[in-house]
């Protein structure tokens, strides 16, 4: 399965949290081991935006995925 599909899969079960919020998340790239996301609706202004990012959403992509070095919004 290629990286981009794996991330996708990670990225389906995360999505319910951000969309209870109000908000969501569309992938925009994979490269080098590092996820380039665009946060959407309620988390693209949202304060707490770095920690969804850096403590929910990366946490989870290494966890399952350890080729994953960091994951940046764009």
């Amino acid at each position: 399965m290629e990286l981009m599909e794996r991330v996708e899969e990670v990225l389906e079960r995360v999505r319910p949290g951000l969309q209870f919020d109000g908000g969501d998340v569309e992938l925009l790239n994979v490269q080098d081991g590092v996820v380039f996301l665009h946060l959407t609706g309620a988390c693209a202004g949202c304060a707490m935006s770095t920690m969804t990012l850096k403590m929910g959403i990366e946490r989870a992509l290494r966890q399952e995925i350890p080729e994953i070095r960091s994951v940046e919004a764009v």
